[in-house]
C-alpha cells in the first residue's frame, strides 16, 4: 500500500505520513487554541519556558505545540536539544532513572541554556516512575525543561502538576478541521467532495490526526472522496442504516431488525462496540419517537451493555437483547396510541 500510495501522491520516505508532512512547524500555525498559543509565544520570546503539562482530547495539537516550541527555540538544530519519549512504552522507573536522567543532567551550550524533554502519554507512567520524575524535575531545573503530554491530567500525581504550567487543549472545531483537510487535499490533488469532507469530520470526532490519516487512506483508491467511500474505509455503519435498524425494531419487526444486525456484524465486519456507540448517537438524535424517561432508560442500558461487551460478553447477544427491549418499547407506544 505504501509503495502504491507513494507512486500516486509523489510522497517518498517518512513523508508518506501526511499527518507528519503537514504538522505545523510554528506556533502561529496551530488553530483553535489561541489563548494557549499566546502564552507559549511569550515563553519562546523570553527564551525561557517553565515545565509544561498539556492535556486534552487526542488530535488537538498537544504534541505539535511541544515540537513547535522546540523548533522556535532552537531552529533547525532542535533535535539536538530535544528528547522525545512515549511514556506509555517507556513508563517504568528504570527508564526514568537511566535514559531520562542521563539526558536531563547533560549540560548544553548555546543561546538557550536548557534542553527540552517531551514525555508523550505521561498519564500512562507508573506512580513510582512519576515520583522519580518529580525529583528529577527539581534536581535539573536549571538545565532541563519537561513538557508532559496526556489525555487525563487526573492520572498525573499532584507534585508534578504543581511544578508545571498546565494547559488544557480543547477539541478542534469542525470548521478548523475542514479547513486543514481542504488544504491537504488541494496540495495532494485529492478530489474531496463536500459530503466526503462532512463524513471525515463526523468520523474523526474532533481528532484532526484521525481525520488526516483517514483522508490519506481513502485517497489511496484514486477516486473522488465521497461519503460512501469514507464510511466504508473507516468500517463504520451509515447513520441512515442505524436509524433503520432501530426503526424496524421499534415498529415490531424484530426478526427483520435481527437479520440486519447479523449483516452489520458478520458481513460488513462492524464491531459491536462501534455499533453500540452509533446506536447511542442515533437514540440521542431521536431516531425513534420515545419519551425522555424511556430515552434515559435506554441510555442506561446501553452503558451497561458497553461494559458487558468490554468484559467479554458476546456482542451479537447483547445487541439482540437491546433490539428486543426497543421492540417492547414500540409495542407499549402502539398500545397507548389506540
Amino acid at each position: 500500500m505504501v509503495t502504491n500510495l507513494a507512486a500516486k501522491t509523489g510522497i517518498e520516505g517518512e513523508d508518506i505520513l501526511w499527518v507528519e508532512k503537514y504538522r505545523p512547524k510554528k506556533l502561529d500555525d496551530i488553530v483553535n487554541q489561541e489563548e494557549i498559543v499566546a502564552a507559549l509565544k511569550e515563553f519562546v520570546k523570553n527564551r525561557n519556558i517553565p515545565n509544561l503539562l498539556f492535556s486534552g482530547p487526542p488530535g488537538t495539537g498537544k504534541t505539535t505545540a511541544a515540537l513547535c516550541i522546540a523548533y522556535e527555540l532552537y531552529g533547525d538544530t532542535w533535535r539536538t536539544y530535544t528528547l522525545e519519549l512515549n511514556a506509555s512504552d517507556e513508563r517504568k522507573i528504570e527508564v526514568v532513572r537511566t535514559k531520562l536522567k542521563n539526558y536531563a543532567k547533560t549540560m548544553v551550550v548555546g543561546e538557550v541554556p536548557f534542553k527540552i524533554i517531551i514525555l508523550d502519554e505521561a498519564d500512562q507512567m507508573t506512580s513510582e516512575a512519576q515520583h522519580a520524575l518529580r525529583r528529577m524535575m527539581e534536581k535539573f531545573a536549571n538545565i532541563s525543561r519537561f513538557i508532559l503530554i496526556c489525555n487525563y491530567p487526573s492520572k498525573i500525581i499532584e507534585p508534578i502538576q504543581s511544578r508545571c504550567a498546565v494547559f488544557r487543549f480543547k477539541r478542534l472545531s469542525n470548521d478548523a478541521i475542514k479547513e486543514r483537510l481542504r488544504f491537504i487535499a488541494k496540495n495532494e490533488h485529492v478530489d474531496l467532495k463536500e459530503d466526503g469532507l462532512d463524513a471525515l469530520v463526523e468520523v474523526s470526532e474532533g481528532d484532526l490526526r484521525k481525520a488526516i490519516n483517514l483522508l490519506q487512506s481513502v485517497a489511496y483508491f484514486g477516486v473522488p472522496v465521497n461519503k460512501d467511500l469514507v464510511y466504508r474505509t473507516a468500517g463504520i455503519v451509515f447513520p441512515e442504516h442505524v436509524n433503520k435498524l432501530l426503526q424496524l425494531a421499534f415498529a415490531g419487526k424484530f426478526e427483520d431488525a435481527r437479520k440486519m444486525l447479523i449483516t452489520m456484524l458478520a458481513e460488513e465486519g462492524v464491531s459491536g462496540v462501534d455499533l453500540l456507540r452509533d446506536i447511542y448517537a442515533a437514540i440521542a438524535r431521536n431516531a425513534i419517537p420515545i419519551d425522555p424517561e424511556d430515552k434515559i432508560k435506554l441510555m442506561e442500558l446501553i452503558g451497561e451493555l458497553d461494559f458487558r461487551i468490554s468484559q467479554g460478553a458476546t456482542d451479537y447477544l447483547q445487541l439482540s437483547a437491546l433490539l428486543a427491549i426497543i421492540t417492547d418499547f414500540g409495542t407499549k407506544y402502539r398500545k397507548s396510541a389506540r
